[in-house]
């Protein structure tokens, strides 16, 4: 049996139709398969890669580390230095009561922990989220995930989650004493990019802390300079109590974060003590991995260029078959008038050599999410190759 055959047969499918491209090696924004054929990664491995694949600094911390020690015991019981200095990075370029961290081995667990520390420090049990949200898929997580689709074939799922739409007033009508914390993504991702309007997110910041409710932010997607700023919460001048980050937090390796307080992280230390405990999560060399992806993105000017590398892909991205590009920085949603011209864009778009997909929530929109780095040179290639694909269908 060869390896797609061996993958099909004994890796756990997660759909019907997986993308099956046996990659080989990946540097910077290109991907290369068995073939030896290269694919721009339009994608960022799901916003993984936001500094490209295998950056040097981050292959290099990564070496060092195993030479030194991987895993020693369950997170929090040693003082391991990689998940230290991590932790003092990200806090020094947070604002000051998001000043704690706890690493957890991915973003769905990040949710999690989030939803049990509401739940701690407020005494209350309900949460509100979103609908068309994606937190996860772990039970906490999927018990807040806004479609009924993937919640249904799982039930029960946990008691007292409302969802409600976005950037509704209902939403913030809702908070009330009963309470424990609103979970919302400072950017919807999996909706299609759908941003915060007006001043919904100050709205919902006031109401929360009215009501005594935690608000917390998930950039497990937005985060890391997706949206222009290094978080996207900084754009709309509102602190959450708790933030989420996973993805780009890793620099390719798995690992998420919850981030809040200390005194509010601390609740979970005691009654019960181990309130909240993992084996692998913050293992130290994902933390050395996502430590030196962060000093490179704060070093770049990437972050900066943003804007203009949104403005270029708007410029170009131009059909009679585009409905609309939503956009909130290098990540956008090209929609389309069904998923069926979707799907046959992004089809013929891999096999010209660009890796991209659709928004669970939004399958008629064709994700761009490029690594930050990527040039004017390869926007203009890209798009000219999405336009190609699009006359093809028309």
């Amino acid at each position: 049996m060869n390896t797609r055959q061996l993958f099909l047969s004994h890796v756990a499918q997660t759909s019907p139709a997986p993308i099956g491209i046996e990659m080989v090696r990946a540097g910077g924004i290109h991907m290369w398969d068995v073939n030896d054929k290269q694919y721009i990664d339009l994608i960022s491995g799901f916003s993984v890669c936001n500094i490209g694949h295998s950056h040097p600094a981050v292959v290099a911390a990564i070496k060092q580390q195993v030479d030194q020690y991987m895993h020693l015991i369950v997170y929090g019981e040693f003082i391991q230095s990689p998940q230290v200095q991590y932790a003092k990075l990200l806090t020094d370029n947070l604002p000051p009561s998001l000043n704690c961290v706890y690493f957890t081995n991915s973003g769905a667990e990040a949710t999690e922990g989030a939803m049990k520390l509401a739940k701690r420090a407020t005494g209350r049990t309900n949460i509100i989220a979103c609908n068309r949200a994606y937190h996860g898929s772990t039970q906490g997580a999927l018990s807040i995930m806004g479609d009924e689709y993937w919640r249904n074939a799982f039930r029960p799922l946990l008691p007292g989650i409302l969802h409600l739409n976005f950037n509704s007033d209902e939403l913030i009508d809702a908070i009330d004493q009963h309470t424990a914390c609103v979970i919302v993504e400072t950017v919807q991702a999996e909706s299609g990019i759908n941003k915060p309007i007006n001043d919904w997110l100050k709205r919902l910041r006031e109401k929360c802390t009215a009501e005594g409710a935690l608000l917390v932010f998930d950039e497990i997607q937005a985060g890391f300079g997706r949206t222009g700023s290094l978080w996207a919460f900084q754009q709309y001048d509102v602190v959450p109590d708790v933030l989420l980050l996973g993805k780009a937090l890793g620099g390719g390796m798995p690992l998420g974060a919850f981030i809040a307080d200390y005194k509010l992280m601390n609740l979970l230390t005691a009654n019960p003590v181990l309130g909240h405990i993992t084996t692998f999560g913050g293992h130290p060399v994902s933390c050395a991995a996502g430590m030196a992806a962060l000093k490179v993105l704060l070093q770049a000017d990437w972050i900066r260029s943003v804007k203009d590398k949104e403005a270029l892909f708007l410029s170009l991205l131009q059909h009679e078959k585009i409905k609309a590009v939503r956009t909130a920085g290098l990540w956008m949603a090209v929609e389309f008038e069904s998923f069926e011209v979707c799907k046959a864009v992004i089809d013929g778009c891999i096999e010209d050599g660009i890796i991209t997909d659709w928004f669970l929530f939004a399958p008629n929109c064709l994700r761009v999410a490029p690594p930050l780095l990527i040039t004017a040179e390869e926007i203009q290639q890209v798009c000219n190759i999405i336009l190609k694909n699009i006359y093809k269908i028309s």
